[in-house]
């Protein structure tokens, strides 16, 4: 990021609803153009259906090198599941394909998360970009043949209703918010819910409009997503995110370096390994370091504040994973 008009980094863009991310990341290039940013490559670090919303970082020049790392990193999501109808895209955008009357106590849905945590078996939707016989699942669900979806491990680390806490399942396991009566007491009038909004904090390959379709199929009904924000990418969170209007901006004049956050940023966890300029001209080679005091792992090597590379240091030698060529 020493060079401005060549910026490495990392832009958050809060994604507006109806965007695709193949947009986004041609908008962002239209921006920087038309800023005076000379040709800088620019990708993204996660997908974001166009009917979802929020965090969607994206990398500009040597940070897309990092941009693998992102799609495997952990994200959060807040969703909205309407009970009732479920469509074949499990979203707003698809045709209803089953129905049902039933609506479930919101007791009922507050109970049931905890076996929607930890590590669970998930069937991604048919209308996803993952590839059946070499073609994306959602070509062939739209040109209407029937999808086979293998099923996947997938990980929720956390999944609670917006609020968090406000169920107590140590007094019970159908315990109402404060205030409200017990459900066990015949006398006591459940409270059904037309639709749910939940949080939820999952691994790397998850579907939140499956988990979405099977909650609801658990609670012995139907239902599809009809809200959906991610609200942390990796160590990226919407307070960090710029709205569409903030990056046009950029576009007509504003700084780019109020809104860029450096290469490092995407690093998360990962310790920095302090160069000198002779060792840090042999890791621009990609030579090995060795006789280094440090514990094994992964480092960020650097020359003063400039990333050279990353590194993964074995016994005591640093051998070079991903170069960053920054001047």
């Amino acid at each position: 990021m020493t060079d401005l008009l060549h910026p490495h980094g990392w832009l958050i863009f809060d994604k507006p609803r109806g965007l695709g991310s193949t947009q986004a990341v041609g908008m962002v290039k239209r921006v920087l153009r038309e800023g005076g940013y000379d040709k800088v490559k620019v990708g993204h670090g996660g997908t974001l259906d166009p009917l979802a919303e929020g965090v969607l970082p994206i990398a500009l020049g040597e940070a897309t090198k990092l941009a693998g790392r992102m799609l495997d990193a952990d994200k959060i999501y807040a969703f909205t599941i309407a009970f009732g109808e479920e469509t074949d895209t499990l979203d707003t955008e698809g045709q209803v394909v089953a129905t049902s009357d039933r609506r479930p106590p919101r007791a009922a849905v507050a109970a049931i998360l905890d076996a929607f945590t930890g590590p669970i078996d998930q069937v991604p939707p048919a209308f996803s970009a993952i590839k059946v016989d070499g073609k994306r699942a959602y070509d062939l669900a739209r040109a209407g043949e029937a999808v086979e979806m293998a099923t996947r491990r997938v990980t929720i680390h956390s999944l609670v209703m917006e609020g968090g806490g406000q169920f107590d399942a140590v007094d019970s396991a159908f315990a109402t918010t404060a205030g409200r009566p017990d459900p066990y007491d015949p006398s006591a009038p459940l409270e059904l819910a037309d639709s749910v909004t939940l949080i939820a904090h999952v691994s790397k390959g998850t579907y939140i409009r499956s988990l979405a379709r099977d909650i609801a199929h658990a609670l012995g009904t139907v239902g599809h997503v009809t809200y959906l924000r991610r609200i942390k990418a990796g160590p990226f969170v919407q307070e960090q995110a710029i709205s569409l209007d903030k990056l046009e901006e950029i576009g007509r004049g504003a700084g780019l370096k109020d809104h860029l956050l450096p290469l490092e940023a995407g690093l998360d966890g990962i310790l920095a390994l302090s160069l000198d300029p002779e060792s840090a001209q042999a890791v621009r080679q990609g030579r090995v370091i060795s006789g280094l005091p440090n514990p094994d792992g992964l480092y960020l090597a650097k020359l003063g504040d400039v990333p050279v590379a990353l590194v993964d240091i074995s016994g005591g030698t640093a051998m070079v994973v991903r170069g960053f060529n920054i001047a």
